[in-house]
């Protein structure tokens, strides 16, 4: 090889090397698919911000309980007739003034709506922290489960691959016992029909597989154009621990730990600080305020002891001539207002009493949430049982009836019969693993023990 060609030939294979990189699928596991899941989710990063608002909305409330501090600046440009002391006369003038002000206000008393507006914004704050917490939970649950679903396929489709492997290979003993006459052509017919149904099942699965993959990338919102490998956490079937539940105990548990009834119950006791508050309108108001003042003229002038008018300099009339000061307090008694206070009252009192009911509502839903998913978690557990004994039953059957077909002794039909509840045996067990890991997943869901 030449020495010119060497740079051309490193180059090259750089880039296969580099082609090869990028085209290998991204491993993920489930923990890296919970995280992903958890930073990417919109609906999360929503509550997130609706408990940054809440946040604000509790400072802002308790800043309504110091006075307020205002600044303020003015100048005017006035032109006409006006009286001028020199000359004691009306002549036409125009005068430049400016003033300047501070002033401040406190509310003492108005019908402690600012405390229950406190109380309030502090409720809906611990209402959007449980409902942030409950969104949490749901991105994790739903990111599990659609893995698990990716799992379940992929095992699924490896059952009918090594099913088609061993189709493929009865295949070619049938093949080479047509030929020496020991079966009959149908024999053969019949297992290439069968082989074409393994086949058929292969591209099931895969389609199966790609679905579920679809969906795991569309909740962790990645791009579904690139390849992706999520790794199998290493399910072991023999060590799958079946608890035993009491379902009193159960409900009782969700009452206590559902984020979300956490979250109603908050719901209340906010209806019921925005009851006070439109309460708190029929009483009256009381506020303390004041204010410093100063202001300058250029018509402004001062009589000397020699009886002259002189000028006054701009600061000496802003702090000294013209500045004021005021104190005032103030008491505002409602006594008409056109209904709207006793209308947001009886606003009010419905908004509670359907906070109430809403209450109530998600007992009896959680109630039932349990109760099913306690049957079904029970349905689960039998399943283990029954699909580990069948498997090993059909197991059995298979290899006898493979041996009694090698000897003459069976049918293709019956042979493939037996293979049929083999693999029928293998995917049902494959499926009651997985479904148990979901319903005990479910469980804890709706008992709100999801780990974040």
């Amino acid at each position: 090889m030449s020495i010119s060609r060497l740079p051309l030939l490193l180059l090259f294979t750089l880039c296969a090397a580099l082609s090869a990189i990028a085209q290998s699928p991204q491993r993920i596991t489930l923990e890296q698919a919970i995280d992903i899941a958890l930073q990417n989710n919109i609906t999360l990063r929503q509550a997130e911000n609706s408990l940054v608002l809440q946040r604000a909305n509790v400072t802002s409330a308790q800043m309504d309980f110091l006075p307020n501090l205002n600044f303020g600046i003015n100048g005017n440009r006035n032109t006409g007739r006006q009286f001028v002391q020199e000359t004691l006369s009306y002549d036409d003038l125009t005068t430049l003034s400016s003033g300047a002000s501070f002033n401040s206000g406190v509310t003492l008393f108005d019908g402690l709506r600012n405390i229950n507006n406190l109380r309030a914004a502090q409720t809906s704050k611990l209402s959007a922290e449980e409902n942030l917490q409950r969104a949490k939970e749901n991105v994790i649950f739903n990111t599990a489960s659609s893995y698990l679903s990716v799992l379940l396929n992929q095992e699924l489709l490896k059952i009918s691959q090594q099913n088609l492997d061993a189709s493929r290979k009865q295949l070619e003993q049938v093949k080479a016992q047509v030929e020496v006459g020991m079966r009959p052509m149908v024999d053969l017919y019949n297992q290439e029909a069968v082989v074409a149904n393994n086949e058929f099942q292969i591209v099931e699965r895969e389609n199966a597989l790609n679905m579920s993959m679809v969906q795991v990338l569309r909740i962790l919102a990645l791009d579904t154009i690139q390849d992706y490998e999520f790794v199998t956490p290493g399910i072991d079937e023999d060590n799958l621990k079946v608890n035993t539940y009491s379902l009193p105990q159960l409900i009782e548990r969700a009452m206590m730990n559902r984020s979300d009834l956490r979250g109603t119950e908050a719901q209340i006791k906010l209806s019921e600080y925005n009851l006070r508050i439109a309460r708190g309108a029929f009483l009256p108001t009381v506020s303390l305020s004041g204010s410093l003042s100063g202001g300058y003229s250029d018509q402004f002038r001062e009589r000397t002891a020699a009886g002259q008018f002189v000028d006054v300099g701009y600061w000496e009339q802003i702090t000294d001539r013209n500045r004021r000061y005021s104190f005032g307090f103030n008491v505002q008694v409602p006594i008409f207002n056109r209904y709207n206070t006793r209308l947001n009252v009886q606003r009010s009192q419905v908004d509670y009493k359907n906070a109430m009911l809403e209450l109530e509502s998600k007992k009896l839903e959680i109630n039932q949430e349990v109760r099913q998913a306690y049957n079904d978690y029970l349905s689960a557990t039998k399943q283990l049982d029954t699909t580990e004994r069948a498997l090993l039953a059909a197991s059995k059957a298979y290899e006898t009836e493979q041996e009694r077909y090698r000897v003459g002794a069976s049918t293709l039909i019956e042979l493939t019969r037996s293979n049929a509840e083999f693999v029928s045996a293998s995917s049902n067990r494959v499926q009651a693993i997985y479904r148990f890991v979901f319903q005990e997943q479910l469980l804890n869901y709706y008992l709100g023990q999801v780990q974040l």
